[in-house]
């Protein structure tokens, strides 16, 4: 949590930790099945009046930094006067968050495995943080003060960024490594596929110190993990559209996002974090809505999952493509394609590019 979380000042501590949030973490330690409605031996209890978190049976480190969250998406949508109108209030988002050069701040909605933290590293943007984050009246700030990523499969050709922040002081997760040499085998997942790195966001060479800009997102990326190749690479969203898929927050839970999970299975998570809010997700959808209209951010649907035909029979859209899409996203190559040059999906009515983008072939686009 020294790696996760934004390390107070000495005038802070003095002044603005009079009633501190405290969290009680035991996890060995399991909760007792016969309690009434506890329906396993893990359990995350919060208590807002006591000011109180107890987490029991699970030794998954990211509890507590997802218990935080929690606690942020009861607190936030009440600042900074809970009488405000819905786009001058502060909403919390399950997304990560990045910079241009010309302040242009990209917001990446996703759930656990759809490319968070990997797509928002990118070395032509500064990185603002990969999973927390709240759009408040001025700009945008990271809750964390660190990054939390997978790394099954983990290499410096692949992703270099995060690969190069595994150094003395950032914490290693559930890997197996060589005790004679200490190095680390990524791809060994004996223990299990949710091999993490925790390291702070001072070791990400460009990331944004302190973490917060007082600029207003341009662009809503939503993030998605398509097991059955229906839904295409990217795709345009009208402002309808963002509702939907913000409230149905779909995608895959693959290997390495939940335990037991072997195969993609669908899965529906509304706000792209159901988990964590507090309020009924119709509070934070408002939040958002009203600050599209008063900001007017435009909108992609990014599928990091599967092309070609489903899990199975196609295969997983290659990160190198991906990335060259977010960069069109970025550099303003899919803005500046008139309407003539988009088409409408079956069914969906998502609005498709098509021609190939940059050195994406049309064939992928589909």
């Amino acid at each position: 949590m020294q790696n996760m979380l934004v390390p107070p000042t000495e005038q802070e501590l003095e002044t603005g930790f009079q009633s501190p949030f405290v969290i009680m973490n035991a996890g060995v330690f399991p909760c007792n099945r016969q309690t009434e409605g506890m329906t396993s031996s893990t359990s995350i209890a919060v208590s807002f009046k006591r000011r109180e978190m107890v987490i029991l049976g699970t030794q998954y480190a990211g509890e507590m930094k997802k218990g935080v969250f929690t606690i942020m998406n009861y607190l936030m949508p009440l600042m900074p006067k809970r009488d405000l109108p819905p786009a001058d209030r502060a909403l919390p988002l399950h997304a990560s968050a990045n910079i241009g050069p010309d302040n242009d701040v990209s917001i990446f909605f996703g759930l656990s495995g759809t490319g968070k933290t990997t797509l928002s590293a990118d070395p032509k943007r500064e990185l603002i943080g990969d999973d927390e984050h709240v759009w408040h009246p001025k700009g945008v700030f990271n809750i964390e003060g660190g990054c939390y990523a997978k790394t099954i499969g983990l290499t410096r050709e692949k992703e270099p960024e995060i690969y190069d922040a595994i150094r003395f002081g950032s914490v290693l997760e559930n890997v197996v490594f060589d005790e004679s040499s200490g190095k680390v085998d990524y791809d060994d997942v004996s223990i299990t596929e949710n091999t993490r790195v925790a390291y702070p966001l001072k070791y990400i060479p460009n990331a944004r110190i302190p973490a917060k800009v007082e600029h207003h997102p341009k662009q809503i990326i939503l993030l998605t993990c398509d097991a059955f190749g229906v839904l295409p690479p990217i795709s345009k969203l009208t402002k309808d559209q963002v509702m939907y898929h913000f409230i149905s927050g779909y995608t895959a839970k693959v290997a390495g996002t939940e335990e037991g999970v072997k195969e993609p299975e669908a899965t529906f998570s509304a706000c792209f974090g159901a988990p964590f809010l507090v309020w009924h997700p119709f509070v934070y959808a408002e939040m958002l809505a009203a600050k599209l209209d008063k900001y007017g951010a435009s909108a992609y649907l990014v599928n990091t999952g599967w092309v070609g035909g489903p899990y199975g029979t196609g295969s997983r859209c290659s990160l190198k493509y991906t990335r060259q899409l977010i960069d069109a996203i970025h550099d303003g190559t899919l803005e500046s394609l008139p309407d003539s040059e988009w088409e409408e999906m079956p069914v969906f009515g998502l609005m498709m590019p098509k021609s190939g983008i940059k050195s994406v072939p049309r064939e992928v686009l589909r």
